[in-house]
């Protein structure tokens, strides 16, 4: 009856953020600062690449293969991470991998080779890919299930705000001190977030500033949610599992793709060159940021129009289908705000998508299997990314159209969203057993 009262409560708004407590808020902001030191790393080759082309004679194939060392690195290390946060708990996990990447962003500054900027950017996959699983643990540890995909949301938006970030500060810097430098300078970032993470975070029933009705707030599902340590490879044998990873092989080639192909693709339509580019992608950044946060909250209206959290859920992921479908006609359009709009449109449907898609493990797993089951669909979604990335460089080799991309782009989170609930109908928990 308590839980009952406590959970009607929150959602009829009785009780104000302000008198519960805002600690896991907080908690919320140091995710979304990792998450967007997470993407200013993994952004700055990107930037510097011309800068490398002439320093160092860096080719379009050695690029090519920097990037594949990075992408092959993320596929792995998400499955080792999200274990190894189940393991050593968040907030020595999180330290770990924070540090691990940050010491491998800053090491390409020593490189001086593409071999060298391999070596370097595929221990910056390895560290990086354990941000996901270890942030959606936390949101698990420190938020009840009617406020996660916002929590999620918020700190997922963080990955739009470091690739806007990435080219203010990178250029300035590059321009002033050097292309070495500018990887140091991010890596300054990481260092300061780690002490900031040690000397501040614990877990809710450690954290010394968390009131009791906070805390109360925070555990309503708790003695349900927590359950055993469970090895990743049962959790394969679940169909959850799979609808997740599915959902994630299907829907995570589409971001890539707009943040490798989109500069191309502006050049390409609307013959806009590099100092004119740059416009376009933050307006698209900035929406993306948008529809990460507005994502997670939309679930919350559809909760008071009287369904269940996890149909909330799905509906708020069919909204967000809904608006990713116009962007089918980008290849068609005249005007480069009309295709500006449409992309910004489908890609903060994606972030919208994918705030709500993350937090479905949580609605479906217990607190003990969320980073492993993370890091599964994380791994399964880099092989989709790959594989499209090797699709779409082909097509435009052969065909010079954005067509059948734009289009695959439109339909991918329709079929996503039905084999997630072909498989995991209403997102059901699983039992599991010690």
């Amino acid at each position: 009856m308590a839980d009952t009262t406590i959970d009607n409560a929150t959602e009829s708004g009785a009780h104000p953020a302000g008198s519960i407590g805002r600690v896991r808020w907080t908690i919320c902001a140091m995710l979304f600062a990792a998450t967007s030191i997470n993407y200013m790393d993994r952004q700055v080759i990107a930037i510097l690449k011309p800068t490398l082309e002439h320093s160092i004679g860096l080719t379009e194939i050695d690029y090519g293969y920097i990037v594949d060392a990075f992408q092959i690195a993320y596929g792995i290390g998400l499955l080792a991470a999200g274990r190894l946060i189940d393991k050593l708990g968040t907030r020595i996990g999180y330290m770990l991998v924070m540090a691990v990447w940050s010491l491998s962003a800053m090491g390409h500054a020593l490189a001086s080779t593409a071999l060298e900027f391999g070596i370097a950017r595929f221990s910056l996959g390895l560290g990086e890919s354990g941000n996901f699983p270890a942030a959606i643990k936390t949101v698990a540890e420190w938020f009840p299930q009617n406020e996660r995909s916002l929590a999620t949301g918020i700190f997922n938006s963080g990955a739009n705000v470091g690739a806007i970030l990435a080219p203010l500060i990178v250029p300035w810097v590059t321009l002033r001190y050097g292309w070495h430098m500018a990887f140091l300078t991010t890596g300054i970032f990481s260092a300061l977030w780690i002490v900031w993470w040690y000397r501040r975070y614990r877990r809710p029933s450690d954290h010394t500033t968390v009131t009791g009705d906070e805390l109360r707030h925070i555990y309503q599902e708790a003695a349900v949610e927590m359950g055993p340590s469970v090895p990743w490879r049962r959790l394969l044998g679940f169909r959850q599992t799979w609808a997740f990873a599915i959902a994630k092989f299907l829907t995570d080639p589409i971001w890539y793709f707009y943040l490798f192909w989109l500069p191309s693709y502006f050049s390409a339509k609307f013959n806009l060159n590099l100092s004119h580019l740059g416009l376009p992608l933050i307006i698209v950044y900035n929406v993306s940021a948008i529809g990460s946060i507005g994502g997670g909250w939309l679930p919350s209206p559809f909760r008071r129009m009287g369904l269940s959290p996890n149909a909330a859920r799905l509906m708020a992921m069919l909204f967000c289908v809904c608006l990713v479908v116009p962007i089918f006609t980008a290849t068609h359009v005249k005007s480069v705000w009309t295709a500006i709009a449409l992309i910004s449109l489908a890609a903060g449907a994606h972030q919208g998508w994918s705030a709500n898609l993350f937090t479905t493990t949580s609605d479906m797993f217990p607190r003990s299997a969320v980073g492993s089951v993370v890091g599964i669909g994380g791994m399964i979604g880099s092989v989709g990314s790959a594989l499209f990335s090797f699709f779409a460089g082909h097509v435009l080799q052969l065909t010079h159209s954005y067509t059948s991309l734009f289009g695959i782009a439109a339909s991918a989170y329709l079929i996503a969203l039905v084999v997630l609930y072909a498989l995991a109908p209403g997102l059901k928990k699983v039992e599991l057993n010690a």
